[in-house]
């Protein structure tokens, strides 16, 4: 660019306001010289010029007043689709839908809309439905409000039974027979236990309340080479189960803590072994009075005689992680990961049932007290209790956040408690069919919860055992002195001692003093 076309870049940033006209017939009677008396230069001459040319040729319209009005049509796109989304979102907060799911979803297949989007809850749905109403305008809150949602069409699921073997129906009748006598037997002790003076109940609850307070590590021993998985006393409490990822299961004496045997017969790492409720009290010591099970899915029984595995149930293609007895010993339930848990019949030799309900892998089983019912839970987020005698899913247990790790009966036989990935312990009360209590109790996922009558111990990773008080779960005493996570947690029968195993291969005996 010349110095020529870089002088009237430079003049035009002085701005005119008015009419150029009367401007430009000034500067043109004075071309010699301006306002200021000085002599005008040759590109003002210029530009005048070219601006009485623009003028007379047309290409240059001048306004009469000496103000530009602006019309509305200068208004900015963006402004203006502000205006109408603040007006949306003025008119989806008047909009009232309906707070029923089924009355939410009706309404979006009516106005041809997904039912349910990934990962959406009752509570987006509502907000989905309402921003659409919003969109769609007047007309669809017409008929909002003139054609109610046809909750009819939202089919519910429906419960499918299956035929099954003649000896599950002998297993019910069984059940029924054992459990009906002891829940009567059960029912008139706590009839008794409530009347009872209040004064006694206290003086008794605080007596309790004192002695786990004064819970202190009585006993440690080292149980292998490799983290110890499970442990449980026997029904005297005289011997201690322990289970390790060796493959090795012992036996050990309470309270010396000193080896009586070590069984051999797992090929892979042990989850849990559970003694015969009748072990070492009514049962020959020739007959199977301990089960066991592995990561290869193999489940075996064992006596106190050998240290080999006396027989072998075969059914598990995958991972067995928890299996418990029944109260009356003549069944036992195990879980598996492969998304169900099955009932086995020692009487009859046989798989009586095959349970199927839960969407992920079943982890944990517990009986009730009285035989009737079970419970299972697993890495679904969720518990399920079941009617041994109907086979009936009589409540299920969702409200954890994060994988069910842990599951146990009240002695009770109407509160269940579960432990969780997400590091709480929930109380559930099956007369209410509801949650009753939350206790933000570790720092760690639980693994593992155990009542025993009014208290309730939890072990988690956090490498701490903690004792809770029933009710008000207060924390009555916290048992510090694993070096790494604690996997199992057990309560002796007779009530003296607490027994927690860990992945630092060893467990530990806590008793009062």
């Amino acid at each position: 660019m010349s110095d020529d076309e870089d002088a009237p870049q430079a003049k035009r940033q002085r701005i005119h306001f008015g009419s150029l006209e009367e401007v430009e017939k000034n500067r043109l009677a004075s071309q010699t010289t301006g306002k200021d008396g000085k002599e005008m230069d040759e590109v003002d001459r210029i530009i005048s010029n070219a601006i009485m040319e623009g003028i007379q040729s047309g290409n240059i319209n001048i306004s009469e007043g000496e103000y530009l009005e602006l019309s509305e049509d200068t208004t900015s796109e963006r402004h203006q689709e502000l205006l109408e989304q603040f007006e949306r979102r003025k008119k989806a907060r008047m909009i009232t839908v309906p707070t029923d799911n089924a009355a939410v979803q009706a309404r979006l297949r009516e106005l041809g809309e997904p039912i349910t989007l990934f990962g959406e809850g009752p509570p987006e749905r509502r907000d989905r439905l309402r921003k659409m109403l919003a969109e769609l305008g007047d007309d669809a809150l017409k008929q909002e409000e003139k054609e109610p949602p046809k909750t009819e069409e939202i089919v519910a699921e429906e419960v499918w039974y299956h035929e099954g073997p003649q000896e599950l129906q002998v297993a019910r009748t069984w059940i029924a027979n054992y459990s009906l006598p002891r829940a009567d037997e059960r029912l008139k002790k706590a009839r008794i236990s409530h009347a009872r003076p209040e004064t006694e109940k206290a003086a008794k609850t605080q007596e309790l309340h004192r002695k786990l307070r004064s819970l202190n590590n009585s006993c440690s021993q080292i149980g292998d080479s490799r983290p110890l998985s499970y442990c449980q006393f026997s029904p005297d409490s005289k011997l201690l189960a322990t289970a390790s990822w060796s493959g090795l299961c012992k036996l050990w004496s309470v309270p010396d803590c000193e080896p009586v045997s070590t069984m051999k017969g797992h090929n892979e790492r042990v989850c849990s072994i559970v003694f015969h409720p009748q072990a070492r009290l009514s049962l020959d010591e020739t007959t199977p009075s301990m089960a066991s099970s592995g990561a290869d899915g193999t489940v075996l029984l064992w006596n106190f005689k050998s240290e080999n595995p006396i027989a072998n149930i075969e059914g598990h293609d995958k991972r067995v992680p928890r299996l418990a007895y029944h109260p009356s010993g003549r069944f036992l339930g195990t879980t598996c990961f492969d998304n169900s848990w099955r009932l086995w019949d020692l009487e009859q030799l046989k798989e009586v049932l095959h349970q199927e309900g839960h969407s992920r892998e079943v982890y944990d089983i517990a009986f009730q007290c009285d035989g009737s019912m079970v419970a299972t839970c697993g890495l679904d987020a969720r518990g399920m209790v079941w009617d041994l005698r109907t086979g009936q899913c009589v409540m299920p247990l969702d409200g954890h956040l994060q994988k069910v790790l842990g599951i146990d009966f009240s002695p009770n036989g109407y509160h269940i408690a579960t432990g969780s990935e997400d590091q709480k312990v929930i109380v559930w009360d099956l007369r209410k069919r509801q949650a009753i209590y939350t206790i933000p109790a570790h720092t760690n996922l639980i693994s593992s919860v155990k009542y025993y009558e009014n208290y309730l111990i939890s072990a988690s990773y956090d490498c701490k055992v903690k004792v809770w008080s029933q009710p008000g779960w207060a924390p009555l005493k916290t048992l510090s002195g694993h070096e790494q996570k604690v996997s199992c947690v057990d309560i002796s029968p007779d009530g003296e001692y607490i027994a927690s195993t860990s992945f630092d291969r060893t467990f530990k005996l806590w008793a009062s003093e």
